[in-house]
Order: structure tokens, then sequence, then C-alpha cells
């Protein structure tokens, strides 16, 4: 993390002027993004041209762990981050360095709503079915705090000392499939696509299926859409053009998820003749957010401060975009 530390200013409502892509002139907007199934809105909006058609030009910057966004955004390297971006891990960075962020939008999955968000992924042949088998086992998880987090307390929920009784294992997504197969871990805490993708290799299982909606919150929330607070100050309208993209993404994404999901190859590790069985997400935009949406995101947020990660508890009713915040 860098010490940089970014203080929220107050956004005018001043008029507008006419927007400067009607004349052929477009925003150059940095964008980081994790290649799950959580930033599905992200590959929207860049198949469907809703950007360009905004007058957005995206400069798309991939990552491989949940950190590597949320540092970005904090060192100023990225404006948004893309639907999918850590919502434990932006947390605990603007409790750091308050005022960095704002929340737009909510990604994950959950029983009763029939979306898979995560899984616990073994070998087809392991005995393993729960976390309560993970005793004197390996158990592979995304790299950073949020999952590391995260799982300890899957570990700790099913009556295992997380310090002692499982050994976690940081891995990148495109190795966690591998990494089961091979017996490099016993099991792995997965994200979507890699349940999917386990599937169709026909040599690893989903021992349960969305295991933290379970234990934590259902629906159950890992992934938030972002916007750095300087990016708002300081070209308010484009951060809300960039919202306004990423929430009519959302509800394409949402309900004509047959149609798109043809995308995944272009942007995940989901191979074309897997895409028929990949999971949809579970995806809600900033003006859809309710109170069931927002309790859900506070249960991980305090889960974070019940595994000593915050220090103290954080409300994040606060942490949410208003409208005020672009100048509404």
């Amino acid at each position: 993390m860098t010490t940089r530390r970014t203080l929220l200013a107050g956004i005018g409502a001043t008029p507008l002027a006419a927007p400067a892509y009607a004349q052929g002139r477009r925003d150059r907007v940095t964008i980081a993004w994790l290649p799950i199934m959580q930033t599905l809105a992200f590959y929207v909006a860049q198949e469907e041209r809703l950007f360009e058609r905004a007058g957005i030009e995206v400069e798309a910057a991939r990552f491989q762990a949940p950190n590597q966004i949320i540092d970005s955004l904090v060192a100023n390297r990225a404006e948004v981050g893309a639907p999918g971006a850590a919502a434990g891990i932006s947390v605990l960075a603007e409790v750091q360095f308050p005022g960095t962020f704002k929340a737009f939008g909510l990604q994950g999955g959950g029983i009763r709503v029939n979306r898979i968000n995560d899984g616990l992924i073994v070998a087809n042949n392991s005995p393993i079915t729960s976390f309560a088998d993970l005793r004197g086992k390996s158990l592979g998880h995304l790299p950073g705090i949020q999952w590391r987090t995260i799982s300890r307390h899957m570990v700790r929920r099913a009556g295992l000392n997380p310090d002692g009784d499982v050994r976690l294992v940081e891995m990148a997504v495109g190795l966690q499939v591998q990494a089961v197969i091979a017996g490099s871990v016993d099991a792995t805490l997965s994200l979507e696509p890699v349940g999917s993708i386990a599937v169709a290799l026909g040599e690893a299982k989903r021992a349960m299926t969305n295991p933290v909606a379970g234990v934590i919150a259902d629906p159950f929330y890992s992934g938030v859409s972002l916007l750095t607070t300087k990016f708002m100050r300081e070209r308010p309208a484009v951060a809300r053009r960039v919202v306004e993209v990423l929430d009519e993404a959302t509800l394409i994404a949402e309900t004509q998820y047959e149609r798109i999901r043809a995308i995944l190859p272009r942007y995940t590790a989901v191979q074309a003749a897997q895409v028929p069985i990949v999971a949809q997400p579970y995806l809600r935009a900033w003006k859809d957010l309710n109170e069931t949406d927002l309790n859900s995101y506070q249960a991980l947020v305090d889960v974070f401060a019940s595994e000593g990660v915050l220090r103290a508890p954080f409300q994040l009713r606060d942490f949410i975009l208003k409208p005020s915040d672009l100048g509404a």
C-alpha cells in the first residue's frame, strides 16, 4: 500500500456543459479488473461498446490477485475498480486511507437466489466433503488478505484451528484447478469460474457449493465496483457516466446471460466448450442496491472485525456511493 492519502472533497451541483464526447472526443478512464465471473458486467460493457457510446475510452488493467486492484486504485494508477474488486480489501484500504473509495455495485451469489459464487473444490477421488474434513490438509485460496480471512473464518466455523489444523496456500485463479488435480493442495476455496471449469474437466468437483453464503450471509457478496474519490472530485460527469454504463451492463448480464455468456473465453480461463456449463453470477447494480444487499456486505465486514483484521467495527453505509457524490 502506498502512503498516499486521498480525502473526500465535496462535489458541487454545478450544471454540466454539453458533453465533450458529443463533439467526438472521448474521456480516458483506467479500469482495473480481475478475470472472474463477478466481473461479467465489465465484459458486457466492453463487448457491447457501452463505454464507447458514453464517450469513454477504457484503458483496461488486468490483474491476477484482488489486492493488486485495490493497490492500483490507492496509488492512483487506476480510477475504477471493475465489478469483482475485493469487497473486504476495499474496506481495509478505506480504513487505512479514509475517503479513498466509494462502492457502487455488488457481485456474488447465494443459495436462495440459486447463483454460484464460490465452491470448495476437490479432486474427484477426494474424501473431503466439507471444511470439517480439512484437518491436516491444505486449502488453496486467492492471494491477499480478503480470501485468507474468509478461509480462516470458514475453517474456524467448521471447528478447526486455522493456525494449526489446516495449511492455507495462496494461489492465483488460473492455478487453482490444476493444483487440485495434481494434488498440490487438497482443496481450494474458489470463485467462479473455477468450479465450473473443474466440473467441465471431469477430474475435479465441487464438494460444497456456495459454502460462504451458508456461513456468512445469503446472498454473499465478495465483489464490489469502486470509484476513487479523486476521480469523482476531478471528473464527476465522467464518473457518473461510468456508473451508468456499468449499471446498464449489469442489467444486460442479469437478464440476457444466455446470449452474452459466449464472451467469457475472451476474458476468463473458460474455454469455448465450457461456456454452456459456467454458472451465472448474481450481480447488483448501484441503482438497485437494497437493505438485504447492504446487510450482506456488512456481514462480510463484520467477519474481518471478528477475525482481528479490522481493529474496530466499520459501518459501511457511508462507504456506498450516493448521488451527491457525483454532483447530482
